[in-house]
């Protein structure tokens, strides 16, 4: 052994024992830290799991209680707001269930169908149109009439067209019988920045609504065929539903997708009246009384469509990847 080791004294062992202990109660700590932290995150996972699932639960039940009539006498009114499009509020499913609940109810004396809306799909509206038709003729003491509002053009004047008479503000805008479809083109700008487009396809004409290929004649007509056949079943619904009120030999331009104040309208034959929805409740109706059958959307609807449901609509409209529309 050497000469120079001499054993720790008893200062020493205490200081090392000491560093030890220090060392061992920063470690449990830390570790402490760590345990809190995971059962901090575990408790806030669990707490939004139960919210959202709860959420989820009641989501229905939310939707349930919209249009229950308390069993007494009154007019019922439904909301067709903003555009007319699956997954809207405005959407076929929601109005359709709506017109349903209100029809059956024991105590409606009338249904006002409220409009404010700039059109939007052909099919919804059309689901929307014949369900209104079928409706009136399974309960033909029960008249449905539509009141315009701010706006009421395109698919929402097609909707309009198949009630029992049709009312609107002096101001409203009405009208607007066309079909639409727009997209861009970028062939120029995609030459003028070096950039090739390459697409592969099965099917002579399935990227003819490309925007970064120029355009073929026979099928730009053919789209425009699409979109005259989508008109003249507009022009046709329109007519069936309004039939010898409107003024269409003194007006040809009547179905050329022009918009009128509500007052031009009533000379036009687009409505029979001036008018609000409690005008209509009271003085055509005879009910005082008014009760919501709109279905309304839910929270978790509210919340899901605002996280970004507008986002791939907008981006399939730029890119002209959207159907026609009732505008």
């Amino acid at each position: 052994m050497s000469d120079d080791w001499k054993a720790p004294d008893s200062e020493e062992r205490e200081e090392r024992n000491s560093w030890k202990l220090l060392e061992k109660t920063v470690l449990a700590g830390v570790q402490e830290q760590r345990r809190a932290r995971r059962w901090g995150i575990f408790f806030k996972s669990l707490t939004f799991v139960y919210l959202f699932g709860a959420l989820l639960m009641f989501s229905p039940l939310l939707r349930m209680g919209d249009g229950k009539a308390t069993g007494d006498s009154h007019a019922a009114v439904i909301n067709v707001r903003g555009m007319i499009a699956d997954e809207e509020s405005a959407s076929a499913d929601n109005i359709v269930g709506a017109l349903r609940n209100a029809f059956e109810d024991s105590g409606t004396k009338g249904v006002v169908l409220r409009i404010n809306s700039p059109g939007g799909s052909p099919v919804q509206s059309g689901y929307i149109y014949d369900e209104i038709r079928r409706l009136r003729g399974e309960h033909p003491d029960i008249k449905l009439y539509a009141v315009i509002t701010d706006l009421g053009a395109s698919g929402a004047y097609y909707i309009a067209s198949a009630a029992d008479e049709i009312y609107a503000d002096k101001s409203s805008l009405v009208g607007s019988i066309g079909v639409t479809a727009a997209t861009f083109g970028f062939v120029d700008t995609m030459e003028k920045l070096g950039v090739e487009r390459r697409v592969y396809t099965s099917g002579d004409h399935k990227a003819f609504l490309d925007p970064f290929q120029p355009e073929k004649p026979e099928e730009s007509e053919f789209w425009r065929s699409v979109l005259a056949t989508t008109h003249r079943q507009f022009i046709d619904s329109v007519k069936q539903g309004r039939g010898e009120r409107l003024q269409i030999a003194e007006h040809p331009e009547l179905f050329s997708g022009l918009v009128w104040s509500g007052e031009q309208a009533l000379e036009l034959g687009l409505v029979d009246g001036l008018g609000s929805t409690s005008y209509v409740a009271r003085e055509v109706i005879g009910e005082d009384n008014l009760v919501d059958f709109t279905v309304k959307d839910s929270a978790l609807d509210r919340f899901t469509k605002r996280l970004g449901a507008s986002v791939g609509s907008q981006l399939a409209l730029w890119m002209g990847l959207q159907g026609p529309q009732l505008r």
